[in-house]
């Protein structure tokens, strides 16, 4: 049997491409009428927020932003499409996720998965209380 030591020494942090497998997978567990919902949503990954959009939500410190819901959601009439919009986007921040995973016992996955949710859903409108629901029967 080997050691704890040897087998996390031969591991690093998931890379971008990782990250965002972990990502579609979440997404894809996601109940399908929560899906429906989101409708061509495109889930996005970087490592940190862009600085305008830090300074744009007043916030100092780039690991204090997991992710960000960027578009026209249903809530405010985002079903219909209009030339030239921008598609809807949430978007994953990387760093932040990892450090916010670091110090907290959920799995990587369970982590995406609560920011998808929470970026996804407070734009459409639902309580944190639906939210925990759809978290709840997500696989």
């Amino acid at each position: 049997m080997k050691d704890a030591s040897w087998s996390w020494g031969q591991k690093t942090a998931p890379s971008m491409e990782d990250f965002v497998e972990i990502a579609e997978a979440a997404f894809d567990g996601l109940p399908e009428e929560f899906r429906e919902l989101c409708g061509d949503i495109q889930v996005t990954v970087a490592d940190f927020a862009d600085d305008d959009v830090l300074d744009s939500l007043g916030i100092e410190d780039p690991f204090g932003l997991l992710g960000l819901f960027e578009g026209v959601g249903l809530a405010h009439g985002g079903a219909n499409s209009f030339t030239g919009q921008m598609p809807n986007r949430v978007w994953l921040y990387r760093r932040p996720i990892l450090d916010y995973w670091t110090s907290h016992e959920d799995t990587l996955a369970a982590v995406i998965a609560h920011v998808l949710i929470h970026e996804i859903g407070h734009h459409f409108g639902l309580s944190d209380d639906d939210m925990e629901a759809i978290e709840a029967s997500a696989d």
